[in-house]
């Protein structure tokens, strides 16, 4: 081959090999490069699917030897706890509460809106009622206890301290008996242990929340054995979260703001 016909092959097979390689580049571009008009995703008008809400869950009490603290009575593998009756009210009342549980803290963090309706369930003296109350100025506090003797202390405070917003309401052991709903908020502080009759409770919470409505649960910590409050008086996070998203409702979060309790939030789907 002459030196001239050498020089056209070696020219050819170069431009042939750069258009190669063009090539080879345009496509890892189109393929793999954001940005470009190929690649971008496509948008979509479709909405995405919610989670799906936990269906409730039929679960059946059993019963066993009652501890010091406790009725005998189980669920999800808990056992109740007594009640703490009026008596109490002292206790419920002691200067060291806001040193002790920080309740501000709590009351801080639950965000409600001016005109929301919140049920204080177990509202017991009253201690949040009338502390929440200036937080929902066009709403109101429905303060829910099974005890007259509680709800004729929380009548006589309201008097006293001149708060129209708080509604003391007589429920049962086993219904709210509020109506459907009506709710767009619960609270229970330390008192959802207690509760004789847990399941039916929270399927009557289930039906007085509004959709979309938010439950602030209050327990003592049962993780964390420096809480100086009797076992059973105690949850553990993991417990709570069984028992209610057993019940249909979702868990949105623990905010852990509180020197001995869990404040969870639950929501209605």
């Amino acid at each position: 081959m002459s030196r001239v016909a050498l020089l056209l092959a070696l020219a050819c097979a170069a431009a042939i090999a750069g258009w190669t390689f063009h090539q080879s580049a345009e496509d890892r571009k189109t393929d793999d490069s954001p940005g470009t008009a190929t690649s971008a995703p496509q948008s979509s008008t479709e909405t995405p699917s919610p989670t799906p809400a936990p269906a409730p869950v039929h679960v059946d009490y059993t019963e066993g030897p009652a501890s010091p603290d406790g009725i005998g009575k189980f669920f999800h593998g808990r056992e109740i706890s007594q009640v703490m009756g009026h008596p109490a009210i002292g206790w419920l009342e002691r200067g060291e509460r806001e040193q002790e549980e920080a309740p501000s803290k709590a009351i801080a963090a639950i965000d409600l809106k001016p005109g929301d309706v919140i049920a204080d369930i177990g509202a017991g003296s009253g201690y949040y009622s009338f502390r929440i109350s200036p937080k929902i100025p066009q709403g109101k506090v429905v303060a829910v206890d099974i005890q007259p003797e509680m709800l004729n202390f929380l009548k006589e405070k309201s008097a006293e301290l001149g708060i129209s917003n708080v509604q003391p309401h007589l429920g049962k052991i086993d219904d709210l008996m509020l109506p459907e709903a009506s709710l767009d908020a619960a609270l229970m502080v330390d008192a959802y242990h207690e509760f004789s009759h847990p399941r039916e409770m929270l399927a009557s919470l289930h039906k007085a929340l509004k959709p979309g409505g938010r439950i602030f649960l209050l327990e003592f910590r049962g993780e964390d054995p420096r809480v100086p409050i009797k076992p059973l008086h105690k949850m553990t996070e993991a417990q709570a979260r069984l028992e209610l998203e057993s019940a249909g409702f979702e868990f949105v979060s623990n905010l852990r703001p509180l020197p001995w309790q869990h404040f969870m939030i639950f929501r209605r789907p």
